[in-house]
């Protein structure tokens, strides 16, 4: 019988030396995979941050324009046409497209089927109809994509 046949020492250098190429190649691999994800994650936090703030300062906003907007309603026929009534309807125009420019939308409302994930029902009225529907809006309602930083505050009519 004859013997099997070794490997010479340098075959079995060369394959160890093809084994370690193929570990740290599978290493780096893994490593830049961490890196990229990493990254991604770390600009998805970043987008989320941002939204965040923007919803905060909104939020800290929302009161001078409710009131700006309540002074509007309450203006007197004979003062429609004052000059300074029309300033006022002036900043509350400059705070919408504020708003609008940075992503904030108002919610819509008045006619719309009630929505707890944007509407907030202060009362409900009995009607004729079989589905809830917004009736009127009592307090405006805002949010940034899909996330919402102050329900409406609205009356609803089934």
């Amino acid at each position: 019988m004859t013997k099997p046949k070794k490997d010479s020492p340098k075959e079995e250098n060369l394959a160890q030396l093809e084994q370690q190429v193929a570990d740290l190649t599978n290493a780096l691999q893994r490593e830049r995979a961490d890196a990229i994800n990493m990254r991604r994650r770390h600009e998805e936090d970043l987008a989320g941050l941002r939204v965040r703030v923007k919803a905060n300062v909104v939020r800290e906003l929302l009161p001078a324009i409710d009131n700006l907007e309540r002074a509007l309603n309450h203006t007197p026929k004979e003062l429609e046409d004052n000059p300074y009534v029309k300033g006022v309807e002036a900043v509350v125009k400059q705070f919408a497209k504020s708003l609008s420019d940075i992503g904030v939308k108002r919610i819509e409302t008045v006619g719309q089927p009630f929505d707890p994930r944007y509407h907030e029902a202060v009362s409900v009225e009995e009607g004729e109809g079989s589905q809830e529907i917004v009736s009127e809006e009592l307090q405006s309602g805002y949010k940034i994509d899909e996330e919402v930083i102050r329900h409406a505050m609205v009356r609803v009519k089934t």
